[in-house]
Parts: C-alpha cells; structure tokens; sequence
C-alpha cells in the first residue's frame, strides 16, 4: 500500500508512535490525514503541524468511534486506511483491580474491534480498504511484570489475524505493528526501556519507518525491531524452552518471585 493520495485515521495520534505514524504519512503525501486522540489539544497541535484534521476521540466509547469513521468519511471521502493505534500499560498481575483489567481490555482490544466494526463495512463495499492495528512484541512474546499488558497485546494479535483470514481475499489488507520498547510516555518510567528494551530502545520516528515499510510490502506482521521474529520462531519449536528462558529474563531484571 502507498501513502500519497490516501485518506488515513490515526487513533492515538497526539504522541509516541502515533504521531510519529502521522508525520510520516504526512510526508508520504497523505490526502487527508485525521489525527484522533482523548487528548484533544495534542491532536490540534499535531494536526496544525502536518497539515491534518484533529478529532476528539476517547476509544473506550464505540458510539464515538462510529461517529468519527462516520463523520470522516462524510468530510473527505472513504477511508483508506484505518490506523487503530491507542494503547495503555497496566502493571502487575492477577490481583489488579477488576476496573483496571476492564479499562485495558477496552482500550487495547475492543477499540480495535470497534474501529474495525465501524470501517469494515465501507470498505468491504468498495472492496478495498486497510487497517493497521498497533499491539506489542508482548502480543507475541509476553511482557514480564503485568499480565493485563500481555493478556490484551496478544488478544490484538489474534483479532489482526482473524481479521486478515476472513476479509484477506475480499481486498482488505491488515497489518499488526509489535515493537518491543519504544521512547513513549509508556516507557519513560524505565530506564533503557525495561525488559522490553534487550533490544534497544527505539524512537518513534524508527516505528514509523518501520511501519510505511511494512505497509508497502502489505506485511501481516511489522517488527521494528527484528530480533522479535527469532524469538517468536523458538517459541513455536520449543515452548517449554522459551518459557524456561522467559523466566531467566525475569529473574534478571525482578529476582525469583
């Protein structure tokens, strides 16, 4: 898929990758570029600085997400590209409180499915149209030290790849972007960017390259950082192994629990 002429979505568009993913649309020649985040002055601000349409949006109401895929595509014409990308942090395990578990499911899951729900439709009637869902290497690998994080990565995960074996052959692309530690404010209470950051902490800027990258080879799967794609192949040959090592990692960063 090519940027230049296309009308594009971004949710969580007012900072980290999202505005990052803005800009780089933006520069790819983006037709009309809506950048839609809870934080309403961020999106102003991004919006004035790319020459884009800001939208207030907090994800956790569909009534909301229908209404701005709705009024979008009445102000500049269908959606080409749908960029679902608002996500939080919870910390902890089990004994998180039930509002908190109930609040990162909406944001990190149901909103891709709301977004999906709302845009589908005009889509599939045109019979062209793609949505990229930004989720976590955690998706794919977990992430020590909250469950609620891999929990709801890896539901997003598996909601992409539905979403592609069901509508792939009626011409609607799907991407999912997994990069581990990014420089976001979700990461920067850890230095180096925590466990996530073996690898290295990534800019914003890095993701987004990463992403139109994907986005022209049409890529399931977006890894800004590649080392992730060894690491899902070891899992899948030997679970126990690499849940063996997991708990290595987790004991170098938290100690035995």
């Amino acid at each position: 898929m090519e940027i230049a002429g296309k009308h594009v979505v971004v949710t969580g568009g007012a900072s980290g990758i999202g505005r990052a993913l803005c800009g780089a649309f933006a520069t790819a020649g983006a037709r009309r570029l809506v950048v839609a985040d809870v934080d309403e002055s961020g999106a102003r601000t991004v919006a004035a600085e790319i020459g884009g349409v800001a939208a207030p949006l907090d994800v956790r109401s569909p009534a909301a997400i229908a209404a701005l895929v709705e009024r979008c595509i009445a102000d500049g014409g269908p959606i080409d590209l749908l960029c679902s990308n608002a996500g939080i942090m919870v910390l902890g395990g089990a004994e998180v409180a039930d509002a908190d578990w109930q609040r990162i499911w909406e944001i990190n899951v149901m909103a891709h499915v709301w977004a999906a729900r709302a845009v589908l439709p005009s889509m599939l009637e045109r019979g062209q149209g793609y949505i990229l869902n930004t989720a976590s290497a955690a998706g794919l690998l977990s992430q020590i030290g909250s469950a609620p994080y891999s929990v709801t990565k890896s539901a997003a995960v598996a909601f992409a790849e539905w979403l592609s074996i069901t509508y792939g052959d009626r011409g609607i692309g799907v991407s999912v972007l997994c990069p581990q530690a990014v420089r976001t404010a979700m990461t920067e209470d850890f230095e180096g960017g925590g466990v996530a950051g073996v690898d290295g902490m990534l800019e914003p800027e890095a993701v987004a390259a990463a992403v139109m990258e994907g986005l022209r080879a049409e890529s399931f799967l977006i890894l800004p950082h590649p080392e992730v794609q060894k690491y899902v192949e070891r899992k899948a040959t030997d679970r126990d192994r690499w849940l063996k090592g997991m708990r290595r990692l987790q004991a170098m960063f938290f100690g035995t629990t």
